[in-house]
């Protein structure tokens, strides 16, 4: 970037948005002489593009795939190489010249108190970002192994911009100086980050839903790279109805939708499944995608009209409340934050939340949800005889089927620990009867079947030997 503005790159220089040391640096460079200079304003001026952003892109897939200094050999293959880095490649014998000539070593190091101070604004926000994904999605870790997220921010670039790439194992983001900290900006490529090789892994079943592409071509506003790539735009819609969740902005979820991303509205209205049932979601993911019905989208879909243009990002302001959806209080609010606090493990915190309910209402519904809440907290604090008391309770006070079906599958796992197989399969039994329990819920159930009794691995029941061969099936 040092060499770029030297040689004449002036985007958006005039924006008050630039951060200090672009001028600075700018400067300080245009004081020396500098031999190289002249052949890299004639490379930069060869390789123009129609705007600025186009421009500055092919520069960061070459930054991210140059090799270190002094002399910026690249240690990735040609064949690997992205196509915009690769024409740039004749840059490089440029570069390590201007990197001695022009001292940039000794500038870098000057410069790392401004750096410094800039990076800090991020620390904390991205910290959250991660964890509140992290938590969402019930990673253990931050992705798969040997798979690395690297942020960089970069001082000396034109102001308000981000751009990402995936190279290999490697998904990097590139953020240029802007007003308040890009952290939603983070998130989302964090979420692509995480979500991304779900995508690739279970790409046989969510290519069975790719018939639901037809619509997006009368999406006018929708980036091509969607229209494109089916995985892509499934993985943009789910990101999309995570976040609003995350955000508590349903609102958001239509605007997606009338923007091309057109499985938004699925996933908002599934995720609260997912929430219940106990599973990360690198696991549930398949049956998150399986349970997309192509008939009932297509209805839906039918009926949309979609945006005419490209929507004006507003950075600062956050999507609009949902006026049709009334905000939650009293107890059920309560419970919301309950069920928000144990997702992301504030064990304590939603301990007491669940608790409160129990006090803000005589609504047995609710009641029994929380006394679930509980039982796990329970659960997950290795005290089973309180776990098993609480999850018992929660059956007493006739829960809805969710949550009957998913209290009766941890009675039997408990029953296993216990070492009691045929208490276990009397419960694992009874959730697969319960009419409207999840598929999760239910491939739980059958799985604790098969562990409670390996010689007699049906069910009793005729209709849950019937659920369990149905589950076995593909979608």
């Amino acid at each position: 970037m040092a060499a770029l503005n030297a040689a004449g790159y002036h985007a958006d220089l005039a924006s008050t948005n630039n951060h200090p040391l672009r001028e600075h640096i700018r400067s300080e460079l245009a004081k020396q002489d500098i031999p190289s200079l002249a052949a890299i304003k004639t490379f930069v001026d060869r390789h123009k593009k129609q705007n600025d952003t186009d421009e500055l892109a092919q520069y960061i897939s070459y930054g991210l795939t140059a090799g270190p200094p002094p002399t910026f050999i690249s240690k990735v293959r040609d064949i690997d190489l992205p196509p915009d880095a690769k024409e740039l490649m004749d840059l490089t014998p440029l570069l390590a010249a201007f990197y001695k000539e022009a001292h940039i070593a000794e500038i870098w190091q000057q410069s790392q108190p401004a750096i410094d101070q800039y990076l800090e604004r991020y620390h904390y926000g991205v910290s959250e970002a991660v964890l509140s994904a992290n938590a969402y999605l019930r990673q253990q870790t931050s992705g798969f192994r040997g798979r690395n997220f690297q942020i960089y921010v970069e001082l000396l670039a034109p102001p308000n911009q981000i751009q990402t790439r995936s190279y290999g194992n490697n998904y990097f983001i590139v953020i240029t100086p802007s007003p308040e900290p890009r952290i939603f900006d983070v998130r989302h490529a964090y979420l692509h980050y995480l979500l991304d090789p779900m995508a690739t892994r279970y790409q046989e079943v969510v290519l069975r839903k790719k018939p639901l592409a037809d619509h997006v071509l009368r999406a006018a506003a929708l980036d091509p790279a969607f229209k494109e790539d089916f995985l892509l735009l499934e993985t943009e819609s789910l990101i999309k109805a995570i976040e609003a969740r995350l955000d508590r902005q349903p609102a958001a979820v239509q605007t997606a939708l009338r923007q091309g991303l057109i499985l938004a509205p699925y996933f908002s209205e599934h995720l609260p499944v997912y929430e219940k049932q106990e599973q990360a979601m690198l696991y549930y993911y398949p049956t998150l995608i399986g349970a997309i019905d192509l008939e009932s989208e297509d209805r839906r879909l039918m009926q949309v009209q979609f945006d005419k243009a490209v929507p004006m990002r507003l950075v600062h302001a956050p999507p609009p409340a949902e006026p049709s959806a009334p905000a939650l209080t009293g107890a059920a609010k309560t419970l919301d934050d309950a069920e928000h606090a144990y997702t992301a493990r504030e064990l304590d915190k939603a301990k007491n939340l669940y608790l409160a309910v129990l006090q803000q209402t005589d609504q047995q519904e609710m009641h029994s949800t929380a006394y679930y809440g509980l039982a796990r907290i329970a659960a997950l604090q290795k005290d089973p005889e309180t776990a098993d008391k609480l999850f018992e309770k929660t059956l007493e006070l006739q829960p809805e089927a969710q949550v009957k079906a998913w209290a009766l599958v941890y009675r039997g796992r408990l029953a296993l620990a216990a070492r009691e197989p045929d208490e276990a399969h009397r419960y694992f039994d009874s959730a697969l009867q319960v009419d409207g329990a999840s598929l999760a819920a239910q491939q739980a159930a059958c799985s604790g079947l098969k562990t409670a009794a390996p010689q007699e691995a049906e069910p009793k029941d005729a209709l849950a030997v019937s659920r369990c061969a149905q589950i076995s099936k593909p979608n």
